[in-house]
């Protein structure tokens, strides 16, 4: 009687325990996930992100064709539009990446392709293609684009819907691609001459680095597995041959396989000895371990259910985990806020800063004639603890001078205010404009004072 009696009371406590909400780990991969918080909304399909130098985001939205600046606890500002995108299915505005003044986006268009383009955010509508004739379709267009440690830009494509195109190094599908910063083909890639760097692959949209330098990505399965690969020049991941792991000496396998239930990754971010996987289908954010060999751990899920379908991951210059939410992509179920980003403190510090700030206006006469003068660059510094997101400059001028012209700024006579696209300075961080003034025939001086607002 008292044996049975034990029994009961244990499988009572066990139904119980599976009965419990899922318990979160407070600290995973070195971020606080018991103090994630919602940061931005009112985005329409998240796809790609990429950072400014002034610690700002740039958000591709996939199917308006929209760059979105966003910053946390602000509304979400548009910045540019990419010319002749297509948005279809799963094709549209995809990645982003920025690096040295210029902004690279890859997207699914009216011409039929997937392709590059990079620009610069004081002239967007002058959009250069870099990169063309990627094949497209509906599904399977990968998308995802990111600076490499050694300076090269990777693309990440899919197979177009096309199974053979992984196989076929004459097919810029199926592929991680590597090009130089202007689209040009590195001397030392794997197959001369070639743009491909691994091949055999179905639909890549996570790219990352660890501390080592070791590249992995993410990669949707059909049916059955989903995958992490830690990716090598050259190398053949199996597609269409096998799906999650071949144990073939032919292809490489992958560090991680999920069911397609609880992933289809996306993006894919690293930090802290951890990979960060975000899962559209699987609605979670998995953390995955490295080990010193490059192998992984154990993953763990974080978010489950929590903010619907995640798309995209990334390690802001703040230090938080940003995570973007795809609940409008025609698969999710949004909510009023959809879709947003939320943000990850790491598990020290990750305070944001005591929103103070200050800034000063320091300028070069370049050029001088009796009748006028131009004045560049009028520096501004960011001197404050924390983030501006506007500032203005106003200059004394001497007796019967007057501006004629500027650019980089906006402004009214002589008082300067910053332009869409450069008002937002982290701290220590500088921006530039300039300006041409007429004055007497008398050549009679150039501004001296210079007086800079934070707005």
């Amino acid at each position: 009687m008292r044996a049975r009696l034990v029994t009961a009371l244990l499988m009572t406590l066990a139904a119980l325990v599976a009965l419990a909400p899922e318990t979160r780990a407070q600290v995973l991969g070195g971020f606080d996930f018991d103090r994630a918080e919602v940061s931005v909304t009112g985005l329409q399909v998240p796809w790609g992100l990429a950072f400014l130098p002034d610690g700002s985001g740039l958000v591709a939205e996939r199917n308006t064709g929209r760059i979105m600046r966003v910053r946390p606890g602000q509304a979400p500002a548009q910045v540019a539009t990419v010319s002749g995108v297509s948005a279809s299915g799963e094709s549209g505005l995809l990645g982003l990446a920025a690096a040295d003044d210029w902004v690279y986006a890859y997207f699914t268009s009216t011409a039929g392709d997937n392709r590059l383009v990079r620009f610069q955010l004081s002239a967007p509508q002058t959009q250069t293609v870099i990169l063309s004739g990627v094949p497209s379709a509906t599904i399977h267009d990968g998308g995802r684009i990111a600076f490499g440690p050694d300076g090269m830009l990777y693309v990440a494509t899919g197979d177009a819907a096309t199974t053979g195109n992984a196989q076929n190094l004459n097919s810029l599908a199926g592929k991680i691609l590597r090009i130089t910063p202007t689209g040009g083909i590195p001397a030392d890639n794997p197959f001369p001459g070639s743009r491909v760097w691994s091949y055999g692959h179905r639909n890549v949209q996570g790219l990352a680095w660890d501390g080592q330098g070791r590249m992995y990505a993410t990669e949707f399965g059909q049916n059955t597995w989903d995958e992490i690969n830690r990716i090598v020049a050259g190398g053949n991941y199996g597609w269409p041959t096998c799906e999650g792991t071949c144990g073939s000496g032919s292809f490489r396998d992958p560090i991680v396989t999920w069911t397609t239930a609880q992933s289809s990754p996306s993006g894919l971010a690293y930090a802290n000895d951890t990979l960060f996987a975000a899962a559209l289908r699987g609605q979670r954010l998995w953390a995955v371990p490295l080990n010193a060999d490059g192998t992984a751990g154990t993953p763990q899920a974080e978010f489950t259910s929590e903010y619907g379908r995640l798309r995209t991951v990334a390690v802001g210059p703040d230090g938080w985990l940003w995570v973007a939410t795809s609940n409008r992509d025609g698969r999710g179920t949004p909510v009023a806020q959809d879709d947003r980003i939320i943000r990850v403190p790491p598990a020290t510090g990750g305070e944001d800063p005591d929103p103070t700030g200050g800034c000063t206006a320091t300028a070069t006469t370049q050029t001088q004639w009796a009748t006028g003068y131009v004045v560049q660059p009028v520096t501004v510094t960011n001197t404050g603890t924390a983030p501006i997101t506007g500032w203005r400059v106003t200059v004394t001028l001497p007796q019967g001078h007057q501006v004629t012209g500027s650019w980089n700024t906006t402004r009214t006579g002589a008082v300067f205010d910053n332009a869409p696209y450069n008002g937002a300075l982290a701290p220590g961080r500088s921006t530039t404009f300039g300006f041409q003034a007429a004055r007497p025939g008398d050549g009679s001086g150039v501004p001296t004072g210079y007086a800079c607002a934070v707005r």
